[in-house]
């Protein structure tokens, strides 16, 4: 008997990624903006209901990785958010960024594995 794959229902995920790029040359200034983020963007990410969210940085690659119990709720929040819309401004001139029509939030990535 053939296995099907697993599917994020299956496993029950809650975790979600998306991949951007920070412009040649930015990459510092990336990295300094995020560690000045504004507390209004933290507290505005932490009601959408995102929590253990990182990015990460490889070369000009970013990786984003958060979860949230309730994803659609969460896109919601943050796209209609004004904090967000000011924190997109202030990042665009340094951010290369493929967004997802229907959604207005970055592609989100599909799992490939998950291991407990």
């Amino acid at each position: 008997m053939e296995e099907e794959p697993l599917t994020r229902k299956d496993i029950n995920m809650s975790n979600y990624a998306w991949v951007l790029e920070v412009r040649p040359g930015y990459e510092d200034e990336y990295k300094k903006r995020h560690d000045e983020i504004w507390p209004e963007m933290v507290q505005m990410l932490s009601e959408a209901g995102l929590r253990n969210y990182n990015i990460f940085r490889h070369g000009l690659t970013l990786f984003g990785y958060f979860e949230t119990d309730d994803l659609q709720k969460s896109i919601e929040h943050i796209v209609n958010s004004e904090v967000n819309k000011k924190w997109g401004e202030y990042m665009s001139d340094i951010l290369k960024a493929e967004i997802d029509p229907k959604t207005n939030f970055p592609y989100l990535l599909p799992i490939q594995m998950h291991l407990d």
